[in-house]
């Protein structure tokens, strides 16, 4: 496995082109619409003279459900006209795509059975959503687009002018097809994405500027959908993310889920019937979990009532319970503790203790709930900032980041990092890492690589992204292959291969080979972008095999060293043939050497290596 290049040639994993705003002379800049795209709702805000606006609906609310539904006559409806088609029209009522953005149909497997409408295979291993009253199928992207073209419209309202910029906030484990599906999105919706920002660098915006310097800000950033913890350094007009960590598949959804299931379960043993084969009943169970959820913010009991929640043998039947704090509590106690681990995790990789954060800051709906506060505040020894609405603050941050690039704002820095390594699959199917987890955003690095045979010609480059030490054991977000290198002998193409990573966390790959002046075409053979695995547990795994991958490593290397020491030996033999005097323990040597490779014995392989290597060290005589 090796790498290069004739001419300078890039692998860019980034859908489309990034679509460019026109100047027109005379015109009033307009501000840039900052959208906090979640997979339950969405906000938008904007950011003029210092002074942030929430844009409300026009239902007059300051979330819009990011829910679209298609109706009979072939026009769509976003919001929450589309959540009150959801009973009616489930199959043609789409949500959560969030989930399905960027990600290929195998990893969501899982997940798009709970939902309502179908799904399938799209040509390129994605996810496509089926809609019956269309007859065909819709992208996920285009789902979202809508989203954000009625957050747009309410920006319209606001200024009455139509939105030309936007910035748009992910979280923070999105990878590159994530973010890219986000992007394309956005251009969907006719805007110019300024950027893609970390949900949880959003948040610590919104806040930064009230805040003290040198400051360790912890952002607990727990949505509908997706949750993500970061810890943050606040200095001289800049933040940096240190370390980030959380649950791609953990939110409010799970709460959600778990009072869905408890409700279903007692009506199962009051009634004897389950209402999970019935998809309208199913949506409003989940409706009256997540309104039970929401009263219990406040109160300490919920009542729950569905009459006719389902008829049998004809007669109907009716749901009615009440549901109490304490019971949510113990209903949630796995799921806090998926809230806990993450949060712990990332104070443990950083080495700050919980007595070192100066600030914490909630964002998203689901910290709303007291004992998720509460295991916040015991966790990090201390209570939150308020002062921005938690629906909200990602919102107001990516407005302000919105202000910070069209140049209406003091200079601010904002510095993510990356959320796994990235590298190659170098000889013996190792990982080579070129950019390690939690560097900081942009950055660029630079290695020299070579060809690993004789007369190589064709070389293959495996991008990967993990923290184990092979190949096999890490996620390939893709693969391409060089041709037209010129013929030489192992090791002497000179081969450097840069990663490249934008402020929007977007990889390039760029590779020159400057041995030769003749022209190279690079052919991607497979840019199929696959979902990010979850993070959490890839970590975990690279913890747990830590000892056993770095033996599996030494092993490899020595045999690759050794092979090395074997094709320098027999070509110094066939350089100088019978004329060395050495030649019998020199082949002696060598024939060790390969009779302790076939044992694979790691000790027997490094000496009789160095054995070898004195030999080829000695003079001539």
């Amino acid at each position: 496995k090796a790498m290069a290049y004739d001419k300078v040639v890039a692998c860019n994993f980034m859908l489309g082109t990034p679509s460019r705003s026109c100047l027109s002379y005379n015109a009033e800049p307009s501000p840039a619409l900052g959208v906090d795209l979640g997979t339950t709702n969405s906000a938008g805000a904007v950011r003029t003279n210092n002074e942030t606006t929430i844009l409300s609906n026009n239902l007059g609310a300051r979330t819009t459900p990011s829910m679209v539904s298609y109706t009979r006559d072939g026009t769509f409806v976003v919001g929450e006209k589309a959540r009150r088609q959801a009973v009616a029209n489930p199959e043609n009522t789409f949500y959560g795509v969030k989930h399905l953005m960027g990600r290929s149909f195998d990893d969501v497997r899982a997940f798009v059975r709970r939902l309502t409408y179908k799904t399938t295979k799209a040509p390129d291993g994605g996810v496509a959503i089926s809609c019956p009253l269309l007859n065909k199928t819709l992208l996920p992207q285009q789902i979202s687009s809508k989203v954000i073209r009625e957050l747009g419209s309410d920006y319209t309202t606001f200024f009455n002018k139509e939105p030309k910029n936007v910035v748009i906030t992910v979280p923070a484990y999105f990878d590159d097809a994530q973010r890219n599906a986000t992007k394309d999105a956005g251009r969907i919706a006719q805007l110019d994405v300024l950027r893609i920002i970390n949900e949880p660098t959003a948040a610590a915006l919104a806040y930064g500027f009230d805040k003290s310097q040198n400051a360790r800000i912890f952002v607990f950033d727990a949505g509908g959908g997706t949750f993500d913890v970061s810890l943050l350094e606040a200095g001289d007009g800049v933040f940096e993310v240190l370390k980030t960590g959380g649950d791609p598949s953990l939110g409010g959804d799970d709460i959600d889920d778990a009072i869905t299931e408890w409700l279903i379960n007692g009506f199962q043993e009051t009634h004897g019937f389950d209402l999970r084969g019935e998809p309208r009943t199913l949506q409003r169970l989940k409706e009256a979990a997540e309104k039970a959820k929401l009263e219990l913010s406040a109160a300490s009991q919920a009542k729950i009532n569905l009459p006719f929640i389902v008829t049998r043998q004809g007669k109907p039947l009716h749901l009615s319970t009440t549901l109490s704090r304490d019971t949510l509590d113990e209903l949630l106690r796995e799921v806090f503790e998926r809230f806990r681990a993450p949060t712990l995790a990332v104070l443990r990789e950083a080495g700050v203790s919980a007595q070192e954060i100066d600030h914490v800051i909630l964002a998203g709906g689901t910290t709303r709930i007291p004992a998720l506060q509460e295991l916040v505040a015991t966790e990090l020894g201390q209570e939150p900032v308020s002062g921005i609405n938690p629906d909200e603050v990602v919102a107001v941050g990516a407005a302000i980041q919105g202000e910070i690039i069209t140049g209406d704002s003091s200079d601010v820095v904002l510095i993510d990092v990356t959320s796994l390594s990235l590298g190659l699959e170098t000889l013996g199917g190792i990982h080579t890492k070129l950019i390690p987890r939690n560097t900081s955003l942009p950055t660029s690095k630079t290695q020299m690589f070579s060809t690993a045979a004789d007369n190589q010609t064709v070389v293959g480059i495996s991008v990967l992204q993990g923290e184990r030490e092979f190949a096999s054991d890490c996620k390939p977000l893709g693969t391409f292959e060089l041709t037209g290198i010129q013929s030489a002998p192992r090791g002497v193409p000179q081969i450097t291969v840069a990663f490249t990573i934008d402020v929007d966390g977007i990889l390039t790959v760029r590779a020159t080979e400057g041995t030769s002046g003749t022209s190279n075409e690079l052919e991607i053979k497979d840019s199929t972008k696959r979902s990010d695995d979850d993070i959490r547990r890839m970590i975990e795994e690279a913890n747990e095999f830590a000892d056993q991958d770095q033996e599996k490593k030494m092993l490899v290397t020595l045999k690759i060293d050794a092979e090395a020491i074997i094709y320098e030996a027999q070509a110094k033999l066939q350089e100088g043939g019978d004329e060395r005097n050495d030649a019998d323990r020199i082949q002696g040597a060598i024939r060790d050497l390969q009779a302790a490779l076939n044992r694979s014995e790691p000790a027997s392989i490094k000496s009789c290596s160095d054995a070898l290597r004195q030999l080829l060290a000695q003079e001539r005589p």
